[in-house]
């Protein structure tokens, strides 16, 4: 194949360098700016990687205990009909499990310790087609029945109260009945049949379950007071809660997860776009190091320019000649950056216990944080913008040393040769 020989010479250019005695300076400043582009390339793949890790971790965790998509009554009274309500959300193909509940807010005391907590009243047969984790505590599930008053409470909840399988506590219902001597709290006593541990603290240290029929006689609702249903993909939520608004009509109000989760992912999202910018400075830096790298080559390969341009080559042939060599170098830098990024970030979990085990520390201790591993996901939507991201940067990088170097005039260069 006949490369045109602007290719054929900036290629030449750039092996030469690295051999040659004279311009050992050179190529040494074309390494590092290689090396630069490489290690930025290479740590804006591993961070975004962690970070989309850490996100798909606490996302799932979050939707093992609550549903993709929620449906409430726009008056908020209790749904006349739910079975009717969740026939009309399955003719939407993405739905593929409906299960009703009754959501509440209550104070749960025992002894002098008092706590805020969510409360939720499910049908446990239902609900295990909706929720992986009364799917996966099915049995404990089961031990919720109607007149039972049983719940079922997070871990951290029951060790932050000193609560066992088979004490009792007591739930405060926030609204309170009138009698002749005032207002009087609304107080059960309930029987605490299971724990659950969803990995993920809010949820852990602040959820309660117990069967429907007991959540709506204890707050009073009237019955069931909405319907959360399972999506085929959690990802198209906000679409199909849309869809569903639409379909059922004003007198539903409908939410998604991305919405009633909507400050931490939105602080997340912010929190990686920050990083985005600040590790592509770190790539720009490195990239316009490229410039004073081909300046210096341009002043060391003088002689060779005007030889050229004797020969019959134009400022345009110049001028490719040193864009090819600036941007093989941008190329190069890149390629590693990305096969070095890959390589850390597909194993990073492997690297960081083995870097724990010799130094002897826990970077992420299970009693402080919510994940106690490294994780890692690297995306094709961060990876490939990243890539062209530095290679537009190298190769904006070459093009004015590119520039001088076309301006340099033959009688001038070889005056003192």
């Amino acid at each position: 194949m006949n490369l045109p020989y602007e290719w054929r010479v900036g290629w030449r250019y750039t092996r030469a360098g690295r051999g040659a005695r004279r311009n050992g300076f050179i190529s040494f400043i074309s390494g590092v700016s290689v090396l630069g582009i490489a290690l930025g390339v290479a740590a804006l793949i591993i961070v975004l990687s962690v970070m989309n890790g850490f996100q798909k971790e606490v996302r799932d965790r979050m939707l093992s205990v609550i549903a993709h998509v929620e449906i409430y009554d726009a008056h908020g009274g209790p749904l006349d009909d739910w079975k009717a309500l969740a026939a009309r959300a399955r003719q939407n193909p993405q739905v593929i499990g409906a299960a009703p509940f009754v959501p509440a807010q209550a104070l749960i005391a025992r002894g002098e310790n008092m706590r805020g907590t969510m409360v939720r009243g499910i049908v446990p047969d239902e609900e295990i087609t909706v929720t992986p984790l009364a799917a996966q505590m099915k049995s404990t599930m089961a031990l919720l029945t109607p007149g039972s008053w049983g719940v079922v409470i997070g871990a951290e909840l029951a060790n932050g109260m000193n609560v066992r399988v088979g004490d009792p506590i007591t739930l405060v219902a926030p609204s309170g009945q009138d009698t002749p001597a005032g207002v009087v709290p609304r107080i059960k006593q309930v029987t605490v049949v299971g724990t659950f541990n969803a990995g993920h603290y809010e949820y852990d240290n602040g959820l309660v379950l117990m069967h429907a029929d007991d959540a709506a006689k204890l707050f009073r609702t009237g019955g069931l007071t909405a319907v959360q249903l399972k999506l085929k993909d959690s990802q198209d939520a906000r679409v199909v809660a849309g869809e569903l608004a639409v379909s059922l009509g004003s007198d539903v109000v409908v939410n998604d997860w991305t919405r009633t989760n909507r400050n931490w992912f939105d602080a997340v999202q912010v929190e990686k776009r920050m990083m985005f910018i600040i590790l592509t400075l770190i790539v720009a830096v490195a990239a316009f190091n490229l410039v004073s790298t081909l300046v210096m080559t341009v002043t060391d390969k003088r002689a060779d320019i005007a030889i050229l341009r004797t020969l019959g080559a134009t400022p345009g042939s110049i001028m490719g000649i040193f864009m090819v060599q600036g941007a093989l170098s941008g190329i190069l830098g890149t390629l590693s950056g990305l096969g070095l990024g890959l390589l850390v970030a597909f194993n990073v979990g492997a690297i960081v216990q083995f870097i724990e085990h010799l130094l002897g520390v826990h970077f992420l201790p299970g009693s402080i944080y919510l994940i106690s591993r490294m994780p890692s996901d690297p995306q094709a939507g961060d990876i490939v913008p990243i890539a062209v991201i530095s290679l537009v940067l190298s190769f904006l990088a070459t093009i004015y040393p590119s520039w001088r170097a076309s301006r340099v005039q033959p009688a001038e260069a070889l005056r003192y040769e």
